[in-house]
């Protein structure tokens, strides 16, 4: 590869890099699994970094694959006898990282192909042709992915009686009034 090509690699990485290990861990849930499907996709890209016009929708959809296929390696379904274990969360409405813990709750409530779907057209920002692209389906298709995606979205919030357009806090208060 050329010293040049070589160069935007680098700064295509670099500045690629936070959204797709976001795009990894919320198709597959782990960020070590994450980290590892980031790693394949980019060694899988640097070859064909010439011969892309749209780099950035190539390795998306490079990502959200390789996270789906780590999931459905064998060593990935063993688990530990830590696992077994119930998870005892304890709530602090005024903290940011309990309501990012619910809503990482809410988006394991939702099937993986929506989840994605979600995440690349409301996170990452993509148009429904890219999202579709990235997914690998029809615009029609990834327009009623995200649509039922963000149904099962706000039903596992509602359950859990997530109020996002509330204030948390009046709603802490509210609660111990």
């Amino acid at each position: 590869m050329k010293a040049e090509d070589e160069q935007a690699f680098r700064e295509f990485v670099t500045s690629e890099m936070t959204s797709l290990r976001k795009l990894a861990y919320v198709t597959c849930g782990d960020w070590h699994t994450a980290e590892d499907a980031v790693a394949n996709a980019l060694i899988k890209l640097y070859p064909r970094w010439r011969k892309l016009e749209r780099p950035d929708l190539y390795v998306k959809t490079m990502v959200y694959r390789a996270a789906i296929d780590e999931t459905r390696r064998p060593w990935r379904r063993e688990r530990s006898a830590g696992d077994a274990m119930p998870e005892v969360t304890v709530g602090d409405p005024v903290s940011a990282a309990d309501e990012r813990m619910r809503l990482r709750a809410a988006l394991d409530a939702v099937p993986a192909r929506q989840r994605a779907a979600v995440v690349l057209r409301h996170y990452l920002g993509l148009s429904l042709e890219d999202t579709a692209g990235v997914l690998n389906c029809t615009v029609g298709t990834a327009k009623s992915q995200v649509s039922r995606g963000l149904a099962k979205l706000r039903e596992s919030l509602a359950a859990e009686r997530i109020n996002l357009n509330g204030n948390p806090m009046e709603e802490w208060t509210n609660a111990i009034a």
